[in-house]
């Protein structure tokens, strides 16, 4: 055995990110919607710890990896529960015999992840080759899909080599105004949209990604046309108080977005498209 085998390991964190895109330095997987589980394996011992390093007690699991043919692993995955049914979903492998596999790139760990002889309920998480896997991922219903990169090694922090894609809610809603746009943006800097709660225009947040230039310039030459003295939201809190421009809501905007706020927000809008 080896005596530098680690009882605990910060696990590496994807960030969020609203781009959408492919390339060959990338691999895709699905997000699942559980518990981020760490599995230690030293000998018959087997401890579970989720992501903040607290105990988890979930027999199925445990003994599945004590059977497991190695006298040490490291397993990182995540723990569901469909219909009642656990099942550990693994998508990293750190640790295996005294051998800390870290430093190597993803891609050669997962080599290695697919030397075990896993078995439910434990499940390697397969790559996801679609040419656009977050459509596949919401069109089947995932929690989204994390793209990491081909060569980075696992990091104890937050990184940018691991990026989560969360899926998306679309919803129309009306423009009530934008905002002056700063620095090199032209055009605009971000819609204020709104939406029709009975008689009330309601205020929803502020949309500043998805366009691109030639949009900008002609949003702007369009709502310029539109513009009115006073805010057309009749229920409205958190509007910018400087550097915004009112219009008549007429222009209809389709716009993703994570979820709601409690307090009725948009959390990460962006622009998909002008409705005509």
């Amino acid at each position: 055995m080896s005596s530098s085998f680690p009882e605990w390991l910060v696990p590496m964190a994807a960030t969020l990110t609203q781009e959408r895109f492919t390339g060959p330095e990338w691999l895709f997987e699905r997000k699942f919607d559980g518990i981020r589980l760490l599995a230690f394996k030293s000998g018959a011992d087997v401890q579970l710890f989720s992501r903040n390093h607290l105990p988890q007690h979930v027999p199925v699991v445990r003994d599945a990896i004590r059977k497991l043919p190695h006298d040490e692993l490291i397993l990182d995955g995540e723990i569901t529960w469909p219909g009642g049914k656990t099942g550990y979903h693994v998508f990293d492998v750190l640790w295996i015999d005294g051998r800390d596999l870290r430093h190597l790139p993803l891609e050669q760990r997962l080599e290695l992840l697919k030397q075990l002889p896993l078995s439910g309920p434990l499940q390697r998480v397969e790559q996801v080759d679609d040419p656009s896997p977050w459509e596949r991922a919401q069109s089947e219903g995932w929690e989204g899909v994390i793209a990491k990169r081909r060569d980075s090694p696992y990091e104890h922090r937050r990184s940018r080599n691991w990026l989560k894609m969360k899926c998306e809610l679309a919803q129309n809603f009306i423009v009530g105004g934008f905002t002056d746009p700063q620095g090199k943006r032209v055009g605009l800097g971000a819609l204020l949209v709104g939406h029709y709660e009975g008689e009330e225009f309601v205020y929803a947040g502020r949309i500043g990604t998805g366009f691109d230039t030639q949009l900008l310039l002609d949003l702007r030459a369009r709502l310029d046309k539109l513009e009115m003295g006073k805010a057309p939201f009749t229920k409205a809190v958190g509007l910018p108080r400087v550097r915004a421009h009112w219009v008549r809501p007429e222009v209809v905007v389709k716009v993703g977005f994570i979820e709601w706020t409690v307090h009725g927000k948009l959390r990460h809008p962006r622009l998909l498209s002008v409705v005509e």
